[in-house]
């Protein structure tokens, strides 16, 4: 008998997405023939998002700094959209009848990124253990922790979420939920907010 899997939300946000006019979702095959070919494709897909919501991004440029907004708005929407879609493709179960998605909301001062996929109870196991980790842990130690782990060849260090938050300020949500009652595969949501 399989085991049933209960919704856990963790995080710092709530799952709520607000109505937005500006928004754009991708659906990519989880099938492991198509993403093995694909993979490169993938690093494309999130600066395409980048360069269309700099295009629309509302908020407005100043002129004295040397920065411009626009530009980095566009490398932040492309980093957090590569990380969250390459998460999504890595960790998804390949068999699954359910495409991996990544939406974006653009609000005024706000980007909404939701990213899903379908994955099998051990590794959503293990990802949930990681969140739990991180959202119960000095944020500093752990980077430091993780930064260790890579450097020593250490595979999982996740430290694509952690640069997300720690040099974007991103805030998150995960929603790990059964697909149906007794099903072997366990939907994974990835909220982030990212304030521009």
């Amino acid at each position: 008998m399989t085991q049933t899997y209960a919704i856990h939300m963790l995080g710092n946000l709530n799952d709520n997405i607000p109505a937005s006019d500006e928004y754009l979702t991708l659906n990519f095959s989880p099938s492991s023939s198509i993403r093995k070919r694909r993979w490169g494709n993938y690093g494309l897909s999130a600066d395409f998002l980048g360069d269309y919501f700099a295009t629309f991004f509302p908020g407005d440029e100043d002129t004295n700094s040397k920065i411009n907004r626009k530009d980095a708005v566009k490398a932040a929407v492309s980093f957090v959209a590569n990380e969250l879609l390459e998460n999504a493709v890595k960790y998804s179960n390949t068999s699954s009848s359910y495409p991996i998605t990544i939406s974006l909301h653009l609000y005024e001062q706000k980007i909404i990124f939701h990213a899903t996929n379908c994955s099998n109870h051990e590794t959503s196991r293990r990802y949930e253990e990681f969140v739990q980790e991180l959202i119960n842990t000095d944020l500093d130690k752990f980077y430091t922790q993780q930064l260790e782990k890579t450097a020593m060849g250490g595979g999982g260090s996740c430290m694509g979420i952690l640069t997300m938050i720690n040099d974007y300020g991103a805030q998150f949500c995960w929603k790990f939920q059964p697909v149906a009652d007794y099903s072997e595969e366990v939907q994974i949501s990835v909220i982030a907010h990212l304030d521009v």
